[in-house]
Formats: C-alpha cells, structure tokens, sequence
C-alpha cells in the first residue's frame, strides 16, 4: 500500500526551505566569505549564464583563502566556461529527444525519468542540464497529471525515476501526489531518486520526508551525487543513516572533473568515506559534453588508468563503474 500524503511539518529554524532561501547566489559574496576577493577579476559577465546557488553549510565546507578547493571549483563561475569547444553541445546526452510525454523522458528499457522540478539547491558548473528548458518540462505541474497517465498506460515500466533539477526540491506534500497517483499503476515497483541535496543540504531529509518515503509501497533507491570526499561531513552522514532507516538503498554517482578529484588517492578516499555513510560507489561518469564544461574534462585514457588504480587500492565492490552516456544507447556504456 503507498500511504496517503503527509501533513505539512512545522517550520524550524533548521528548516530546510530556510537554509535554501539563504544560499549564496553572488559569486563575489562567495569569494569574500573565503578571503578570495581578488579573485573577481576573473568571474565571467552575468555567470556566464548559468546562475550561481549554493548553501552556506556546503560553502562552510570549503578551504578559505584556496583558490584551487575542489568544491568552490565544482560552483564558482569560470571564464572557461564563454570559450567555445568542438563537440560541446547544449543538450549533451539527447534529453530533446527523449520526451515520452510532458516532464517524462524515456530512453532505457523498463524505466521512465520525471523532470520533477527545475530547481537544485546548488547550481554545478559541469551539469548536463544547465540548458535544459525547465520552463517546459516539469513533471510536478498540474499535480502530475500527464506524468502520471503516461506511467499507467505502460505496463512495461517497472521504475520511476525522479530526477531534475533536483526532485527534493518540491515539498514532501508534492513528492506523495505522485506516489498516492502510482497506486493505480501496479506494474511500478520501484522509486528511484537522484538527489544531490542529502550532501549539500542534508537538512532536507527531515521528519517529515522519513516518513513520507520509510511508508512506501514501493522498493526504494536514492541515488547520491557526490564528487569529493570533502563533500561527506557528519551531516551528510546522519542524512544518509535516516535514509537508510526509510528503508532506502543508497548509491553514489561522481562526476569525474579535472582539478576536482581526477586522482586516484581522492577517489579511493570518496569510495570509503562513502561505505562509512552506508552509501555504495555506483557510477564514475565521464563528463557530459555540454557546451560551458569544457575546462572539467578528463581524457579517457586517463580515466582508465585512476579505475585501474582503484582496483588496485580497494575491494571489487568500492570501485565504481566508469561509464559515459551517449544518446541513442539502450544503456551506460562502459569504458
């Protein structure tokens, strides 16, 4: 049985939709609050278009007065990113092309992905859909109505995967009108969430969203996104156990990014810092090739050789996946 919606949860000070309205949106604020002011010289004009967002706990995180931090590198806006490269494109994974009704994508066999919003708690300078038009394609509008008539005529879905922008951006209440909707589609089995939020704002996983997801009818995967280790403090960690205890298989996808974490003493560090949070290693992607993230990407021999040199420092199962999208194809496709 998938339970009805939950009651909205008192606000706190805590509270998530607090600490989101709160981040840092101008990127000379950012660099003062790191001792970096010098640093503006270099910001690109209006943020090179792609607006910058990130929470003051994940900003907290980062290393004052080093230029060079993997996660200030992984949101700050770059001059790179106005310098045109062969082959980067704005829709770099065929998402245009992929549209099985409204907010619903489906490209792989027996699974349909919702644009559930188009927001993110963070604006990552490499995402794949920094050109996406959100504006139409979101699955949440008209309480899911489209969505959810295309998940019930197809009987050979078997998993809804929710993804964005970032779907935990909508309210508890909003995420139930489509698992109550699912309840007139037996064939759905499974619920997975891609979510970068546990790990840049891990106050969103709050009481009220436990319980929501531990009452699901459904089996259930949340999917992290997590680059670098320094991303995993005792927040995330705490996120990551409550996730577990609602009954959720946790998995991680890295992005792999020059300067960021292209070295295998960084990966193999993500890798245990992860199992320790009950999160398993899952994917090492290979850049997507969208136009304004250029400057992030690792060759794939070198790629090759940091898989190789993980599997030489931990065992089989810390070792993720290297892998790259490529439209068109029936899945990920290893490299």
């Amino acid at each position: 049985m998938i339970t009805a919606s939950p009651a909205p949860a008192q606000l706190s000070p805590a509270d998530w939709r607090q600490l989101w309205r709160e981040a840092v949106t101008d990127a000379r604020e950012l660099l003062a609050l790191l001792g970096l002011e010098a640093l503006a010289a270099r910001l690109p004009p209006d943020d090179a278009g792609f607006a910058l967002r990130v929470p003051r706990g994940f900003v907290a995180r980062m290393r004052p007065g080093d230029p060079h931090d993997p996660l200030l590198l992984q949101v700050l806006p770059q001059l790179a990113e106005l310098e045109p490269a062969p082959g980067f494109v704005r829709d770099a994974v065929g998402d245009l092309g992929a549209r099985a009704a409204h907010g619903v994508l489906q490209k792989y066999a027996g699974r349909a992905l919702l644009i559930a919003s188009g927001s993110c708690a963070v604006n990552c300078r490499y995402c794949f859909r920094r050109h996406f038009p959100y504006a139409e394609e979101i699955a949440a509008a008209a309480r899911w109505r489209e969505a959810l008539a295309h998940l019930r005529a197809d009987a050979s879905l078997s998993e809804v995967i929710l993804s964005g922008g970032d779907p935990l951006s909508l309210s508890t209440p909003k995420l139930a009108e489509l698992t109550d909707g699912l309840a007139d589609a037996p064939h759905v089995r499974r619920l997975r969430i891609h979510s970068r939020l546990p790990v840049v704002l891990p106050e969103r996983v709050d009481d009220e969203f436990c319980a929501w997801l531990s009452g699901l009818g459904l089996r259930k995967v949340v999917v992290l996104h997590a680059n670098h280790p320094a991303e995993l403090d005792a927040g995330v960690a705490a996120a990551c156990g409550r996730l577990r205890e609602a009954g959720a298989t946790l998995l991680n996808q890295s992005v792999l990014l020059r300067g960021v974490n292209d070295d295998a003493a960084v990966l193999a560090a993500l890798s245990e810092r992860l199992f320790e949070a009950g999160v398993l290693p899952y994917y090492l992607h290979q850049l997507d090739r969208v136009e304004g993230a250029a400057h992030f990407e690792v060759g794939d021999d070198r790629a090759r050789a940091l898989v190789e040199a993980l599997r030489a420092r931990l065992p089989g199962y810390l070792v993720p996946r290297l892998v790259r999208e490529v439209a068109g194809d029936a899945g990920k496709r290893p490299l």
